[in-house]
């Protein structure tokens, strides 16, 4: 290269001219060995495509046929093939059901006879053939069946169900003659152990396509059969297109179409009869080409259907190998080869790029500054990779390179702080914490010395300092709430009172309604002549737009966590308030547990070091803390309440101290009547008051009894089954004045003549409420179960029999009572489990319904053990415990001391009921105390001995 400047050509023209007509040529001559190589690619990529769409078909049309033969051979083996009434065969048809129900390919399950006997239970699905079979409006399932009367003679039934296998209707139906030993699947499957499968065929009741699979049972005596739908092989292969103009229909070897993404087509009807169209029906040509040549073909075949040129292709279906079914594919030629064609172009956009970059290349080599373009060059490639940590920039004395490589750098801190603000706005869920992320991060982009937000107070119509960064000048509140956007930024100059330039920009939410504004404090690089540039103008409206988008909904979700959170504290108040046996019980209990998780989080060794909880794991936590007896809402209060044995609404004391009465005025009348009559005065004057001091004190016991102070022993029932056999006449209908309920369980009990001789005390049949269709699914083998529950419940609801809660051993609940009661941890995870809380909080149920279970297995409602509880749920355990035991608010009982509550729990720990690691954190640190100083009274407040306590738990 000449040193002295000529009049020739530049030698950074020259280097570009070259390197921009030498890639130019290169990238022509790659891009069209590109594309032909590309075209052959996709042909055989076609091919392959087709081979394992094939796979695919045949795998789901297996997967769609496989649970049927299963389900199939089991019911070989049912005995449902040796009823030999139809009474019994129905009393299999919640199997049959269950069968058809598992299986949504399954149209209907049937069971014929050698005798020519008949059974078909079928879904009634579709409003065409429910109309078509006239079905009752609830009807579920239609029951067909053939069978012998006495005299010999086939009588054919129709009997239609509702969803719970309730009979809606029945009737004999002479019109419907049906002989399945006439039927080719029936003798079929007599002569073979496997399963029939028959050919595709439309079903004449519900006008699907389908096949009709046949199993002869197990003793021989009967063959069953399911009717398989194949209609969603038609949406496999609407969905396994190649492209939008893509054909593709499943057909048999005879041409006939079993699938297509349009039904209508493929179903023909002939008078009263259906029957597959065949593929020269269908009315796609390209389809009907390639089923002309035979199958077996290496590879696509280009075809000329129409003027218009397309691959075909034809891939058997291994799992109809009987049934010779293939899947046919025809793909226009124009779309299978577009990717080539865009490659092509994009090859020629790519091309031209990379010579617009190497002529810049050739330019600055040209001028010697090759080396400080490749340093910056390659710190470009880092953005263009995402990476926007490194510094951008390069040492240079020409101008030029220098101005780019200050350029470059700001634009990687302004893409970086970008970068940072979109974190902030979509991760930061705290609205304070956002809003200073986002300051800081636009107050360095925008190189300013400062900024501020402020958020409008709806209280005081003020606006409020939310967040600032750089300047400290900033005020506390402004009065700019009414300003609108024309004088903003006039406003707030003169509020800050200050010699530098800011911008203002209203933050509004999605209803233009005034969240707050944002205040830059500009930099002299963003004003012309004391004017904010536009560019930057516009930038800074756009983003505060989002930013307002970001504030406007984390208030929103700020808002209604805090109604959240009052709703589930009013509800906790409610049920505290609704009886004086609860107290403040759902108040402290979240407390006490929210302190013995702090300190389980809080520990740095033993067990528990290594366990962590997020914030929406601690939120869960403090939600199901507040929820954890709103199934009490559900329980009864008066039986909550109970304080007699015989106390329902009110207390039956009342009704027997009146019998007394009765008795008493009845030896009374005795009296009078044995004088009357002649008797001996004083003789009579002893027996009356023999009987007066009888009745007295058997009332005294039967009160005393009826408090339930004390335990009852074996000769204290047997006293009140002696009182119970006394008698009085009762003259008046016991059925006058009675609720529908009352009257109802009198309904099955024969009405006596007046007057009637009744017993004292009396357990009678009214007296027991059955639970009906209120029967709560605790039972293990409850289908309604879902929700793991293993409890026994009682046989009755209610018993108010009076002998029967006289005789309650301690206390004063009854079984009925007791499991009532305990019945509110599962309404508490029924009630909980319909709730459609959001994913991080799908535990609150399950955290809510477990303070009752216990270490070894024995609590309820789920009887689970210390492997399936968690250390949130052991948490709510002890927490629950230890309130009930120390609660001072209770009528029924006196408050325990600390001491006396602690003694209690350490025996609960050694007996395996409570996790004793726990425990022994919730003495050592202090816990119990603290909740005591906070919660209980001065005198619970005594001596704890830690250590005796801890000594005892030795080896738990």
């Amino acid at each position: 290269m000449n040193d002295r400047p000529t009049r020739g050509i530049s030698l950074q023209l020259l280097i570009a001219l070259a390197i921009m007509l030498s890639t130019l040529l290169l990238g022509a001559a790659l891009a069209l060995q590109g594309y032909f190589g590309i075209q052959r690619t996709l042909v055989v990529a076609a091919g392959d495509s087709a081979q394992q769409f094939g796979k695919t078909i045949n795998e789901r049309a297996r997967r769609l046929i496989d649970p049927v033969q299963s389900s199939i051979r089991l019911l070989a083996y049912e005995s449902l093939s040796s009823a030999t009434t139809l009474a019994e065969r129905l009393e299999r048809l919640p199997l049959l059901v269950e069968t058809l129900n598992s299986n949504h390919m399954l149209s209907a399950v049937y069971v014929g006879y050698r005798n020519g006997e008949f059974l078909l239970v079928r879904r009634l699905r579709e409003a065409d053939v429910r109309q078509r079979l006239a079905a009752p409006a609830d009807a579920e399932f239609l029951v067909q069946s053939q069978s012998l009367d006495q005299a010999g003679r086939m009588v054919g039934e129709w009997r239609f169900y509702d969803a719970d296998l309730i009979q809606l209707s029945a009737e004999v139906r002479p019109d419907y003659q049906y002989d399945p030993r006439t039927r080719p699947w029936f003798d079929e499957a007599l002569a073979q152990a496997e399963t029939v499968l028959t050919h595709p065929y439309v079903f004449f009741t519900t006008r699907e396509i389908g096949l009709t699979l046949a199993q002869r049972s197990a003793d021989g005596r009967a063959v069953i059969g399911m009717d398989a739908s194949v209609d969603d092989l038609g949406g496999e292969v609407q969905d396994l297109r190649m492209t939008t103009g893509t054909e593709m229909a499943v057909v048999d070897g005879a041409g006939r179409v079993v699938a297509y993404p349009d039904l209508q087509r493929v179903i023909v009807g002939e008078g009263e009869e259906l029957r597959l169209s065949h593929i020269g029906e269908l009315g796609v040509a390209s389809l009907e080409r390639v089923f002309a040549d035979p199958p077996g073909a290496d590879g696509p075949r280009r075809y000329l259907v129409g003027g218009e040129e397309w691959y075909g292709m034809q891939t058997p279906l291994s799992s109809f190998a009987d049934q010779d079914l293939r899947v046919l594919i025809a793909v226009p030629a124009r779309e299978l080869l577009a990717g080539a064609r865009q490659v092509l172009y994009e090859q020629a956009l790519w091309a031209m790029l990379l010579i617009a970059l190497l002529l810049l290349i050739g330019w600055a080599l040209g001028q010697r500054i090759g080396q400080p373009l490749r340093i910056l060059a390659d710190q470009v490639r880092g953005l263009a990779g995402y990476d926007f940590s490194r510094d951008v920039g390069v040492a240079s004395r020409v101008t030029e390179v220098g101005e780019l490589s200050r350029v470059l750098g700001r634009m990687s801190r302004t893409i970086h702080n970008f970068q940072a603000m979109t974190l902030t706005l979509s991760r930061e869920t705290h609205l304070e914490s956002m809003l200073g992320g986002v300051l800081e991060r636009l107050v360095e982009a925008t190189g300013g010395a400062g900024g501020a937000v402020y958020l409008h107070d709806h209280a005081t119509d003020s606006l409020g300092l939310a967040a600032q960064y750089g300047s400290q000048g900033f005020p506390r509140c402004l009065e700019l709430a009414a300003c609108g956007p024309e004088s903003l930024a006039e406003a707030v100059n003169q509020a800050l009172q200050s010699q530098a330039h800011y911008l203002a920009v209203a933050l509004n939410d999605r209803s233009h309604e005034r969240l707050g504004i944002l205040v830059l404090q500009l930099a002299a690089e963003h004003e012309a002549g004391g004017v904010v540039q536009q560019p930057f103008r516009r930038f800074v409206d756009e983003l505060s737009g989002a930013a307002a988008v970001a504030i406007e909904t984390r208030q929103l979700l700020e808002a209604q966590r805090r109604l959240l959170d009052s709703i589930i504290k009013l509800l906790a108040d409610a049920i505290d308030a609704k009886s004086p046996y609860t107290g403040g019980h759902c108040e402290r209990v979240p407390q006490l547990a929210q302190m013995l998780l702090d300190k389980v989080l809080a520990a740095d060794s033993g067990p528990y070091a290594d366990f962590r909880m997020d914030e929406n794991e601690l939120y869960e936590f403090h939600i199901a803390a507040w929820l954890h007896d709103c199934g009490k809402i559900t329980s009864p209060e008066y039986v909550v309440d109970k304080a007699t044995k015989l106390e329902t609404l009110y207390n039956r004391i009342h009704e027997i101290r009146t019998r007394f009465e009765v008795l008493w005025r009845d030896a009374e009348l005795d009296y009078w009547q044995g004088l009357a009559g002649g008797g001996d005065r004083q003789a009579l004057a002893q027996v009356l008051e023999q009987r007066r001091r009888e009745l007295q004190e058997d009332f005294a016991f039967v009160a005393n009894a009826n408090i339930g102070g004390e335990s009852m022993s074996d000769a204290d029932i047997e006293r009140l089954r002696r009182i119970a056999e006394r008698r009085w006449w009762r003259h008046f209908d016991d059925r006058l004045g009675l609720s529908h309920e009352e009257a109802e369980r009198l309904a099955g009990v024969p009405v006596q003549p007046l007057p009637v001789e009744e017993r004292l005390l009396a357990d009678r049949p009214e007296h027991l409420v059955p639970w009906g269709e209120r029967k709560p699914p605790v039972a293990r083998d409850d289908p309604r179960n879902v929700w793991g529950f293993d409890m026994q419940a009682p046989e009755h609801a209610y018993n108010y029999g009076e002998l029967y809660n006289l005789s309650i051993r301690r206390g004063t609940l009854n079984a009925e009572e007791r499991f009532k009661i305990n019945e509110h941890i599962v309404q508490t995870i029924i009630m909980l489990s319909t709730l459609p809380f959001p994913r991080q909080l799908r535990k609150v149920p399950t955290l809510a319904g477990s303070h009752h279970e216990k270490m070894d297995g024995t609590g309820y409602p789920r009887r689970i053990g210390a492997e399936a509880m968690s250390i949130p749920e052991r948490v709510m355990a002890i927490a629950d415990i230890f309130e009930a035991l120390t609660a001072a608010d209770r009528p029924y009982k006196a408050p325990k001391t600390l001491s006396e509550s602690i003694r209690i729990l350490a025996a609960m720990a050694r007996d395996g009921h409570i996790d004793p690691q726990l425990f022994r954190l919730f003495l050592t640190s202090g816990v119990y105390r603290e909740y005591g100083e906070r919660f209980l009274r001065r005198e619970q407040l005594d001596e704890v001995d830690v250590d005796g306590v801890l000594a005892q738990l030795e080896g738990c």
